[in-house]
């Protein structure tokens, strides 16, 4: 099976997954964690051009597992976490950690928000070594083998 394929596909299930969870997932910590995760894996090269911010966007307002939340809300938390990034990405990366980590007390929701990662940083059909990483070190700080992900 080729790359493109495979990236598809477990975004795809991991998407699946989440919806099969969609009532457990109403926390305030996972709201957080979950736009955090969405910042964190668009700005992972360092950069977030206008269309990527769009593109992410348009993922959130238009997941069904977010949607337990006001589309208006979501979006202000996404652009506060990736403003965050983008002024000061070392800085802002362990704010946004720190929000990622609250989720750890809810085995689900933690899952959750690191399948998200993973259906955002898959969406365009790359999941790139650099969100690769930072997938890999959020899964750290819920306390996740990233195995348990493929990471």
């Amino acid at each position: 099976m080729a790359l493109w394929d495979r990236i598809k596909e477990s975004a795809s299930t991991m998407q699946t997954q989440l919806n099969a969870k969609k009532n457990e997932l109403k926390s305030g910590a996972f709201r957080d964690a979950s736009m955090a995760m969405c910042a964190l894996v668009a700005a992972a090269d360092g950069s977030v051009d206008p269309a990527e911010r769009q593109r992410v966007a348009q993922l959130i307002a238009s997941n069904e597992v977010l949607q337990n939340f006001a589309a208006d809300d979501l979006q202000r938390r996404f652009d506060n976490y990736l403003n965050q990034l983008i002024t000061n990405f070392d800085l802002g990366k362990i704010n946004v950690l720190q929000d990622i980590a609250k989720a750890a007390k809810k085995p689900a929701e933690a899952r959750a928000v690191v399948q998200i990662g993973i259906v955002i940083g898959g969406a365009d059909g790359t999941f790139d070594a650099q969100e690769r990483a930072v997938v890999k070190e959020a899964c750290h700080q819920l306390g996740l083998p990233p195995a348990e992900f493929d990471l």
